[in-house]
């Protein structure tokens, strides 16, 4: 299919690509479609070289026109001539040439944009298709374990009814042969024998069946117990193990579901079934009481399967205790991260729902002994179904502290591992004990590693070793892991960064800014694929301004006070200087966007496009908006308000589109304040801050000071020549404003500072004077 006939069966989102593409006067979208045909198959990398070609490439193209031109005449289509006579006086066809081909280029980054988003697509949806049939299998063999203790059930009971009939006629046949005892004549004797004869082989042809059944029963029992072991390997080893990593990517932002109710459900039924089993062992027991012979084969066999049944059962019991919701404080950096003498949540959850053992089954919370803590509040809470929304065996704990035990020999105890404060992990234990038909098992539940900290100073740095910690390490209970952290693939660990913004915004990050991050990290590379951050890295280097506080600051910030505009994609965010200017240099006058500051922690600026007296892009930007800045006053009403005074000293806003051509206040215009003049609340602040100087000779990259004052009085006569002179140069690039009696200045500082400090020292000498 030819390129542009795909591009106009591409989705809604793309197609406006094309058309943003095609909103200059460079190459007509009209043109391209008309004579898409012929345009795809020129040689145009070589035309733009090759400058004869070029020239026959032209006059071709301009034959085509005409031809376009004259079909337009015959068909009374105004517009279309209009538009193809536009194009037809074109003057370098090298020119031409190289801009035919730089269309077609983006035009296929459009296509391989789509196609790319289509194969995600497809294996997101061939992998979740994936997951449903696992789901559904391991329904389909739920529902057949519960068929087969069904079937069991039956068999048990035909057991029962069979060795009661051999029980009667055993109990009927010597009740007979004590009656043949006392016969009187030698016939009757001889008879009565024949009869006992024929009982005995009846008899014995029951014993036979019987035990036949029962060698069968026990195989039957023994094939339950290898399906039953088939499914906890399943939801042991795979699906609990899966849930479990699921909960750590989901601690740390990642958007994956961490409901239990499948599970609870799963493991219910099996312990159901393995109970069942143990009742039906039971009856086995008491039916061989009734009636047993040599060779017994439930005497024989029965043991083991016991046996089997509950080590089956406890290990299954024994995984079903987890923690549903890690240990979090309600004002804390995330979870995991807890402080001293600062009160924390945390759930316990039992996957084996049976509700006669609702508020009997007590939980005690503990630590471990690495750094000695003492565990304050309500330690011990009972598994109850009233704390769950969805009625499951719950232990909330709500209330607990955690105080350092103090000692003279150190806080460490034995371990000598050199670990700052928030590398060390701790993990929390949870122990309850399961009593239910004659059955007791001890169950134990640990959180994920936790750092704990004593002052909130340290939130950031623990944040970051709970984020590394849950993105690599895949054993829950490594307390040591940053005594020899691995390092992240940049793959692994870019998708960790999306997930805060997704988590803090609902919206994550995309490849551009991701890759602008690579860079900032890694340096200039083809592929990052292959590049690995190391713990130091991310956290330990260019200490205090390291890679985590730069990104975390700038987290804060958007989550604080720029969510709204972040999750509408007005911010860009990640983008690097050098491919801010590059991607503002091809757009008209007045283009705006918005990046964050690669150096100052927390800010983000403004840069935009002019065009100066030669025709040529010019690039300005302002010093960055900092929480100082946005605690006054909304980022949206800097931006609607900010101007800057021109040669003639009329304040004018130099910000009219939004990247890449969206007018401003169609993209922000929602989030404007309804009032406005002397009304906005802001109007203090915009007056005093949000009004520059610049000139075209002399560019500018400033944000104006607050309060900043410029008293132009002097009391001598004899410096009024020189001071008159300095006011005459500078009054040409100030505008004053009077505000209460204020006198405020904004100038351009870096064309007329020199001046200023003139005025400065004859105002010093004045003084002294």
């Amino acid at each position: 299919m030819a390129q542009w006939d795909r591009l106009r069966q591409l989705p809604a989102v793309y197609r406006q690509q094309l058309h943003e593409l095609y909103d200059r006067d460079a190459l007509p979208m009209d043109i391209r479609h008309y004579l898409s045909v012929w345009i795809e198959k020129q040689e145009w990398p070589r035309a733009a070289r090759d400058h004869d070609l070029a020239v026959v490439l032209l006059q071709v193209l301009l034959e085509n026109l005409d031809i376009q031109h004259s079909r337009f005449v015959q068909e009374e289509s105004f517009l279309m001539q209009h538009n193809i006579r536009r194009y037809k006086y074109l003057e370098d066809p090298c020119a031409l040439a190289s801009t035919i081909l730089w269309f077609l280029e983006k035009e296929r980054e459009i296509l391989q944009s789509a196609d790319l988003t289509e194969k995600v697509q497809y294996l997101q949806v061939e992998q979740e298709a994936m997951e449903i049939s696992s789901q559904q299998d391991l329904e389909r063999k739920m529902a057949g374990l519960r068929n087969e203790v069904q079937c069991m059930e039956h068999t048990i009971k035909c057991l029962e009814e069979q060795q009661d009939e051999f029980d009667f006629k055993y109990q009927t046949h010597k009740m007979e042969g004590e009656q043949i005892k006392h016969l009187w004549s030698y016939l009757h004797i001889l008879w009565g024998f024949a009869v006992k004869k024929n009982q005995i082989r009846v008899l014995q042809n029951l014993v036979n069946k019987l035990n036949e059944s029962r060698k069968s029963t026990l195989s039957d029992l023994n094939k339950l117990l290898d399906r039953t072991e088939h499914l906890i390997d399943i939801l042991v080893r795979k699906e609990l193990v899966d849930w479990q990593r699921r909960q750590q990517k989901a601690s740390i932002g990642a958007p994956d579901d961490v409901c239990l109710n499948q599970l609870e459900k799963w493991f219910t039924c099996v312990a159901v079934c393995l109970f069942q089993v143990r009742e039906f062992l039971s009856k086995l027991d008491e039916l061989v009481g009734k009636v047993s012979y040599d060779n017994d084969p439930v005497k024989a066999h029965k043991p083991a399967l016991q046996k089997r049944a509950d080590t089956l059962l406890k290990d299954l019991l024994q995984s079903s205790f987890v923690v549903e919701t890690q240990p979090s404080m309600p004002q804390g950096k995330g979870p995991m991260v807890l402080r001293t003498n600062v009160q924390f949540s945390v759930k316990t959850r039992l996957l084996v729902k049976f509700p006669e053992l609702n508020h009997s089954m007590k939980v005690n919370v503990s630590m471990e002994r690495y750094r000695r803590f003492n565990v304050l509040g309500t330690k011990t809470k009972a598994l109850n179904m009233a704390e769950s929304q969805n009625g499951g065996m719950v232990a909330d704990f709500r209330h607990l502290t955690l105080k350092e035990q103090k000692s003279g020999g150190g806080n460490k105890g034995a371990s000598d591992i050199p670990l700052t404060v928030t590398e060390e992990l701790h993990i929390i234990f949870f122990d309850t004990v399961f009593e239910l038909k004659g059955l007791s098992v001890e169950l134990q539940a640990s959180s994920l590693p936790v750092v704990i900290i004593s002052n909130s100073s340290q939130q950031q740095s623990a944040w970051a070793s709970i984020l590394w910690f849950n993105m690599l390490s895949q054993d829950t209970k490594d307390v040591k892991f940053f005594a020899n952290s691995p390092a992240a693939a940049w793959p692994q660990f870019a998708e960790m960064l999306s997930w805060q913004f997704l988590a803090a915004t609902k919206r994550g990050l995309n490849n551009d800014q991701l890759e602008m991050i690579a860079h900032r990290l890694f340096g200039k590379h083809e592929n990052y694929d292959t590049c690995k951050v190391a713990w130091s890295k991310f956290c330990k280097e260019n200490t205090p301004d390291t890679f985590w506080v730069w990104f975390d600051g700038i987290l804060v910030m958007v989550k604080t006070y720029l969510e709204d505009l972040w999750r509408d994609g007005l911010i860009m965010g990640f983008v690097s200087k050098g491919k801010e200017k590059s991607l503002l240099k091809r757009k008209q006058r007045g283009t705006f966007l918005l990046r964050f500051s690669e150096s100052i922690i927390g800010g983000i600026t403004f840069s935009w496009v002019e065009i100066t007296a030669t025709g040529e892009p010019d690039v300005k930007t302002v010093q960055p908006f900092t929480k100082v800045d946005l605690m006054q006053i909304p980022f949206q009403e800097i931006i609607r308000n900010f101007q800057i005074l021109e040669a003639d000293n009329i304040p004018e806003s130099p910000l009219l589109y939004l990247y890449p051509n969206t007018p401003k206040d169609e993209a922000f215009g929602k989030y404007y304040s309804t009032k406005s003049g002397d009304d906005n609340p802001y109007i203090k602040y915009i007056k005093t801050k949000l009004v520059f100087s610049g000139s075209p000779h002399h560019p500018v990259q400033l944000k104006a000071l607050s309060n900043s004052k410029l008293s132009f009085h002097h009391r001598a006569s004899g410096f009024r020549l020189c001071f008159g002179l300095l006011e005459y140069k500078i009054s040409t690039h100030v505008k004053v404003f009077r505000e209460q009696g204020n006198v405020l200045s904004c100038i351009s500082w870096g064309c007329w500072l020199p001046l200023l400090h003139a005025y400065a020292l004859l105002s010093a000498l004045l003084i002294t004077k």
